[in-house]
């Protein structure tokens, strides 16, 4: 057996205690048995060159000891999540004391339209006021400022310059433009790129005859990221219930996991070749032609989990995604499960992360999203007046289950959408009328229609839901479905989820004083946010201003490109929400009037509510343009000590 098998063969299976069986083999390859001589006096035997002896020795003991380093890589993120869950639900835990206190403390605004009597809590509602002052076309040049406004919070200037830097959003990066996430996001991703260098580097012996530790510890870096990367890109994960942060925000850091993890494949693999054939000596090689080499069977598994994974990446890609969405989703799955594959009988000690992986994925492809969380309704198909936009709705009464029944039947019946939703989930659309090349396919839509929250025991009265997707058409699946929906006024549909995050409404609930920026269809995100503030219950009858009603500012800016956009939502339950108290702007449209000042809107509501001692919650969901503009509004007054808590939905996959 040559030295490199053995060596290879110690890496797979091995540890240090095993050392004297390796090198005894390593021996035995050539013809003299391991410490022979000790019967006769001791000593190495005759033709057994020590100093080869002694490099493999200290390779292997320098191979056993970087696995066991890289071992402890996944304690570490364990811990960094176990910290991350304690914050959210210290969070919550504040969010919902402030939510209380507020409710309670806090008297009813001057000037409150209280809700007519006849006002529907439904999303059909239609009553309109008399007095209702929707601002439809109000001029957002000319919104009032307010002089003198006091600042709610006195923290330490340099406090409030680095939780200002923290929340801003640089610019595009140039020639690429590349969108980039907050200085936030951007420093934590920073700080576990640093995590893996320190991993690769740590005790790495700094010698060109030991390059083989640093091409295997890439490798070992690699494997380790396999089961946080399929936790990240899974939908039904438990990282989002610990952490609170939706999906959306979580498949950012699953992006750049992907990313580092096909970094060190790389690496792995033009190392192991500079290693096998520049560095290597010629009495450890296996293998003598580059041919005999690329063509062992473990390197071909090897190079094809190389390939996958490196497609995998490539498919991932924002200008892939955008153009061949279709092509992205099933080479997503199949490169997926083949990369695992390969990459189980490439390499012996991948195998338990691999497996692990796999597991995750299966349980939420199959367990999940395919039985659990699936359903088929039959939805109907409204074209808009635009041409290029529809509806696909659908209604249904939710069921009622016994309260008393066991936590586990509860888990599960509680997961579908035939349960109910919250404000800002989303689904997985699959029309099988549309042919079998779109069949298979399931495109994830924000749900725009009011949630009726989740139903999860029996209730006095019932609880219907109404359910609407507003999907504007591009290319492929959406413009094959609204090719559909010209012909067709109904269609069977099936659907996955809902999927989302709480953080949003938690926050908002929590504030005094709500501003709400929808860009285009991001009012699908809006929307539903502003009618479960405007029509939630109150806790306790004390905890209203007799009316039923919390006692909130709240305000929403809708940007539109056109003036057909504006009939994206039904303008009577516009009215309902601007009855209950919304403070409702739309400018002219940007294709007429071009781009209003929404920097100085949402300062001046900030502002507004600083005077009065509020602090202010902002959504924000729309083109990356306009979500870069509010967080950096937000960033600035919190800069200049205003109480405020920012948000940003992104729509786009």
């Amino acid at each position: 057996m040559a030295a490199s098998q053995l060596l290879s063969y110690a890496c797979a299976h091995g540890n240090a205690s095993e050392l004297p069986r390796f090198l005894t083999a390593i021996c035995a390859s050539s013809g003299v048995p391991f410490f022979a001589g000790t019967a006769e006096g001791g000593g190495l035997p005759p033709g057994l060159d020590p100093e080869k002896l002694e490099y493999l020795r200290q390779l292997i003991a320098a191979l056993y000891e970087a696995r066991a380093i890289v071992a402890s890589y996944n304690v570490v993120i364990v811990v960094l999540i176990l910290g991350f869950a304690v914050q959210r639900w210290r969070r919550h835990r504040i969010n919902l004391e402030r939510w209380h206190r507020r409710v309670h403390d806090w008297p009813a605004p001057a000037g409150l339209n209280t809700p007519s009597s006849s006002s529907s809590s439904t999303i059909q509602g239609t009553a309109t006021p008399p007095n209702a002052t929707k601002s439809i076309s109000a001029d957002i040049e000319r919104v009032p400022l307010l002089p003198g406004r006091k600042r709610s919070k006195r923290n330490p200037a340099a406090f409030r310059t680095l939780s200002s830097w923290l929340a801003r959003q640089p610019p595009p990066l140039p020639l690429v433009n590349r969108t980039l996430p907050s200085n936030a996001t951007s420093l934590f991703l920073a700080g576990w790129v640093g995590l893996n260098v320190f991993f690769h580097f740590y005790r790495l012996p700094l010698r060109w005859d030991f390059f083989f530790i640093f091409a295997d510890r890439a490798g070992l870096i690699f494997v380790v990221n396999l089961p946080l990367l399929y936790l990240l890109g899974a939908k039904n994960q438990p990282l989002g219930w610990l952490t609170g942060y939706s999906y959306e925000a979580l498949n950012i850091f699953h992006r750049r996991v992907g990313e580092l993890m096909c970094f060190e494949a790389a690496v792995h693999f033009v190392s192991m070749v500079v290693y096998q054939f520049f560095i290597m000596e010629d009495w450890l090689k296996a293998t003598r032609t580059p041919r005999e080499y690329f063509t062992h069977p473990l390197i071909l598994c090897g190079i094809g989990a190389f390939v996958s994974y490196e497609l995998l990446f490539f498919t991932s890609l924002g200008s892939f995604r955008q153009r061949w969405y279709e092509l992205f989703l099933a080479s997503h799955v199949f490169l997926q499960v083949v990369a695992l594959v390969f990459l189980y009988l490439h390499y012996y000690t991948s195998r338990p992360y691999v497996v692990l992986s796999l597991v995750i994925f299966t349980v939420d492809r199959l367990v999940w999203r395919f039985n659990l969380k699936r359903c088929r309704v039959t939805a109907d198909l409204l074209v808009l007046d635009d041409g290029e936009t529809f509806l696909v709705s659908a209604d249904w009464d939710i069921s009622q289950w016994p309260a008393a029944r066991s936590w586990w039947s509860s888990f599960l019946r509680d997961r579908s959408i035939m349960q109910g939703w919250e404000p800002t989930d989303h689904v997985f659309l699959t029309v099988p009328a549309l042919g079998r090349s779109f069949g298979l396919q399931a495109h994830p839509f924000t749900i725009a229609s009011a949630a009726p929250g989740r139903v999860t025991r029996s209730t006095t009265e019932p609880v219907h839901a109404w359910f609407s997707l507003l999907v504007r058409a591009y290319d492929g699946f959406t413009d094959a479905l609204l090719r559909y929906a010209q012909q067709n006024p109904r269609v069977s549909v099936t659907l996955d989820g809902p999927y989302g995050s709480s953080h949003a409404l938690e926050m908002l609930r929590a504030c005094g004083c709500v501003v709400l920026v929808a860009g285009g269809s991001g009012i699908a995100v809006t929307f539903p946010l502003v009618w479960a503030l405007l029509h939630e219950a109150v806790p306790h009858d004390n905890e209203s201003d007799g009316n039923g009603k919390r006692q909130q500012r709240v305000h929403m800016l809708w940007v539109t490109h056109s003036r057909s956009h504006q009939a994206w939502v039904p303008e009577q339950q516009l009215d309902e929400l601007v009855s209950r108290g919304l403070d409702l702007v739309m400018p002219e449209p940007t294709v007429e009037a071009g781009r209003p000042d929404v920097a100085m809107c949402v300062r001046g509501w900030i502002e507004d509510a600083a005077a009065e001692g509020l602090e202010t919650g902002v959504v924000v969901s729309g083109p990356d343009g306009l979500n870069r503009t509010v967080r950096n509004t937000c960033a600035d007054a919190i800069g200049a000590g205003f109480d405020v808590e920012v948000a940003v939905e992104k729509f786009g996959w």
